[in-house]
């Protein structure tokens, strides 16, 4: 499956040694991978803590790498698995927080390199993610790695360990609540 994937084949030839083979996968995976952590681990040191660890595992295991999907469905695995492990060793939950139902249609269907970013500008964005941290920790990570990662329904299932129709349940769970926190009417 994942060996006609560019990135998939660059994995390969660092895991033969080729030191620019990784440079490339860094630097075409880094930004949106460090954004993916960052929504899921609001705390800025312990986001680029959780980041060097998922890079430090890609390295950790290259050698065992193999193309069984794209490259971007492990990668978002490690990151999640990294995520996971954070919470667990702080013993804490995202700070919960609301936003617009266009910033939301917005982010799902925008297919750009960086579908939030433009989004979560402004006071749009703030309540954006203040819902999507209000959103259960397994329903935000599918809709992070739908919009930020750009994974499939089937790749999210992959990545965070559970079958497709588990993370297809939790993205809808994740939209609806989304729209419906952004129905929400501000107090005064």
């Amino acid at each position: 499956m994942g060996e006609g994937d560019a990135d998939a084949q660059l994995m390969l030839r660092y895991a033969a040694g080729d030191a620019r083979a990784f440079d490339a996968l860094y630097d075409g995976h880094r930004r949106t991978l460090w954004r993916f952590i960052r929504r899921s681990v609001p705390d800025a040191a312990a986001t680029d803590d959780v980041f060097q660890e998922c890079w430090s595992r890609v390295i950790a295991h290259r050698e065992s790498y193999r193309p069984e999907a794209r490259f971007a469905t492990w990668l978002y695995r490690i990151a999640h698995n990294c995520c996971m492990d954070h919470w667990r060793r702080s013993g804490r939950r995202a700070t919960r927080e609301t936003a617009d139902d266009e910033a939301v249609l917005a982010a799902a269907g925008d297919a750009s390199a960086e579908p939030l970013e433009e989004v979560l500008q402004g006071e749009a964005g703030e309540r954006l993610t203040t819902a999507l941290a209000r959103l259960p920790q397994e329903q935000r990570d599918a809709f992070l790695l739908y919009v930020e990662g750009g994974l499939s329904v089937a790749e999210i299932g992959e990545a965070t360990g559970v079958n497709p129709e588990t993370a297809k349940s939790r993205l809808r769970y994740a939209v609806t609540k989304l729209k419906q926190s952004l129905g929400e009417v501000a107090p005064d």
